[in-house]
């Protein structure tokens, strides 16, 4: 089945990861076909991590990035041989599906090589040249027989491993070279049969359909030679016996293998670069899962998303330009985002995402689950300070309304209660507050970031001074023109902006004077309508 992915941005607040889970939700709903996974780009902060406990939701997975990975284009139905499976029959299977490569797994399904055209050509061409030989591959009689299309009559199944004649010359040619152990084609000569049987062959393979006389079969029993009858041919047994040959004795040892998480342009030049063009995507265990050629890595169909609470590329998921974005559902100003084709996006001036997402429910009478519902209900009273910010609109209250009733409970009492529990800013680290609800903005002059904490009155006054120095270190880390941390107090609906970088710049947005890079902003509430736009119009 189809996946696609719904995520919003990096360093996620509540509303970004309820967008994600309720839009999944009602996708999955209206598309039966295609699976919709809500996933999340980090760690959860503590109010939202209480929204998902009261709700009883699950945490959305975390996707690292949303690059292709071997898993997303290799090929799971393929041909397997065993380690045991003769060389003909392989050879023959790849012949007939046009395969290049074949995986040889060991009795236990784990691979341990790859058949390959390259090594059944060179087996013919060196048989081309010097006598035919099964030293090096011992071969069971039986799978000579099998490869002949002819039956045993004398001896046991052993496995022969000698040279390979075809014997066509006078009984006392001397110069034949066959000897003890090796394996002879002949035709109904009795003389010659009784000869090689009286050299100590391990196999004397009898062509045409020819059946030796009982004295023959009596001799070669006597001696231990086995005999096999074939209606074919001496030419085309001979060049079959070989062909009987087990894979372990020609297949690649070593074959290029990857895993199924490994990225797809980590392993692109390795599998151009080797003879066979292709790898086997194994499992922990060493089984194959996969086969990844060369064919694949041409035009792969890209992973599915769509971006709820953020359209600008900074704030995404990694890799966010090689994907195919299904669609945009934001709350925000049209980002930095680019598509390759038109999508549907929606960027509608509302307090929260999840008011769009509660919106969509309805214009496919449709109604949230319970868990799903309550996920909305904490993220539209988060985003809207419980329907204080600057940013709330009517249809944000309508949708708030619509979820009390839908949960029968007080909306603005569990929405005080939320903040209140669900803030950890006083003991939080400097480096967790510094990243909390973090987005990037892009400026003519380079990035901006802005951080926001809200606080459930003034729990940060005494450490303004220490964020602010972190902040300053992050700064000269990071590179951008200016870093900002709003310290949001939504008792006293005031922020105190932390500034570090171009603070003039913060300063003209403003219109007032920072002390020691912190902006004293009563009545600032909002980062989307009261910070954001201000710093970004003063570069």
């Amino acid at each position: 089945m189809p996946l696609t992915y719904v995520t919003g941005h990096r360093n996620p607040d509540t509303d970004s990861i309820a967008a994600a889970i309720g839009y999944a939700e009602l996708r999955a709903r209206l598309d039966p076909d295609t699976t919709y996974l809500p996933v999340r780009l980090g760690d959860l902060n503590a109010q939202t991590r209480w929204v998902l406990d009261r709700a009883g939701a699950a945490e959305p997975d975390l996707l690292p990035h949303i690059m292709l990975r071997v898993r997303d284009v290799m090929q799971q139905d393929f041909y397997a041989a065993g380690v045991d499976d003769a060389v003909r029959e392989v050879g023959l299977t790849m012949a007939a599906d046009k395969l290049d490569v074949v995986p040889i797994v060991d009795h236990d399904g784990k691979l341990v090589g790859v058949m390959t055209e390259r090594a059944l050509a060179r087996r013919y061409i060196r048989e081309s040249r010097e006598a035919s030989s099964l030293v090096d591959t011992p071969t069971r009689v039986s799978a000579i027989a099998s490869a002949v299309s002819g039956e045993q009559i004398v001896g046991e199944d052993v496995a022969v491993a000698g040279r390979v004649w075809v014997f066509a010359m006078e009984v006392d040619f001397p110069e034949s070279g066959i000897g003890e152990g090796d394996v002879v084609v002949l035709g109904n000569r009795e003389d010659a049969q009784r000869r090689m049987i009286e050299r100590g062959v391990a196999l004397m393979l009898v062509s045409n359909g020819s059946t030796p006389s009982d004295e023959i079969l009596k001799l070669a029993n006597e001696a231990g030679t086995a005999v096999v009858v074939s209606p074919l041919d001496s030419y085309v047994c001979g060049r079959m016996t070989t062909l009987a040959a087990p894979c372990r004795a020609l297949m690649d040892a070593e074959p290029l293998t990857v895993r199924g998480n490994d990225l797809l342009e980590d392993v692109t030049d390795d599998i151009k670069n080797v003879h066979y063009r292709s790898a086997i995507a194994v499992d922990r265990r060493g089984h194959p899962i996969g086969l990844v050629t060369r064919t694949d890595l041409v035009n792969p169909t890209p992973r599915d998303v769509i971006l709820v609470d953020h359209a600008e590329q900074g704030q995404s998921v990694t890799g966010i330009e090689q994907a195919h974005i299904v669609e945009i559902l934001d709350h925000h100003h049209i980002g930095s985002i680019e598509t390759r084709l038109p999508v549907r996006a929606t960027f509608d001036p509302v307090g929260s995402t999840s008011t769009l997402v509660l919106e969509r429910f309805q214009q496919a009478r449709e109604e949230p689950t319970k868990p799903t519902a309550t996920v909305l209900l904490g993220a539209i009273l988060s985003d809207t300070v419980i329907l204080n910010s600057p940013t709330t609109t009517e249809r944000d209250r309508v949708a708030v309304r619509h979820l009390e009733e839908l949960l029968g409970l007080d909306a603005l009492k569990w929405g005080r209660e939320m903040f209140e529990s669900g803030s950890d800013a006083a003991d939080a680290p400097v480096e967790a507050l510094l990243g909390r609800d973090l987005k990037e903005y892009e400026t003519a002059d380079g990035p901006m970031c802005i951080a926001q904490v809200e606080t459930a009155g003034k729990v940060l006054v005494d450490r303004l001074g220490e964020l602010r120095e972190a902040l300053q270190v992050q700064h000269d880390k990071n590179g951008h023109v200016l870093s900002a941390l709003m310290v949001t107090d939504i008792l006293e609906k005031h922020t105190s902006l932390l500034v570090a970088g171009d603070v003039s710049a913060a300063e003209r947005a403003f219109g007032t004077q920072a002390d020691e890079g912190v902006l004293e902003l009563p009545g600032v509430m909002s980062r989307k309508k009261q910070v954001a736009p201000q710093l970004l119009g003063a570069f």
